[in-house]
């Protein structure tokens, strides 16, 4: 069984959302298996702050699905999509 690397972008609702707080609710929402390899920030516009976390999920449950729905329902996200995606 391999293991997949996937770089999501995960947008806050508000540049007044908490990073350091938004980032550890990611943390702990990720689904079994899965794990925070690192994670990296990146200014966008206006004081607001998009986080990309690398997560690293087993190929065989079904990619980055149960990891994308799982940051879909922290408190102050906005939204999540997957930016890249490689085997390791």
């Amino acid at each position: 069984m391999g293991k997949v690397a996937a770089q999501i972008k995960v947008m806050p609702q508000s540049p007044d959302i908490d990073l350091d707080a938004l980032q550890e609710r990611l943390e702990q929402s990720l689904p079994e298996g899965a794990k925070i390899q690192g994670i990296e920030r990146d200014d966008v516009a206006f004081g607001l702050v998009a986080l990309y976390p690398t997560v690293i999920v087993p190929d065989d449950t079904g990619g980055t699905d149960a990891v994308e729905e799982a940051f879909g329902d922290v408190e102050g996200v906005e939204s999540v999509s997957v930016e890249s995606v490689g085997r390791l």
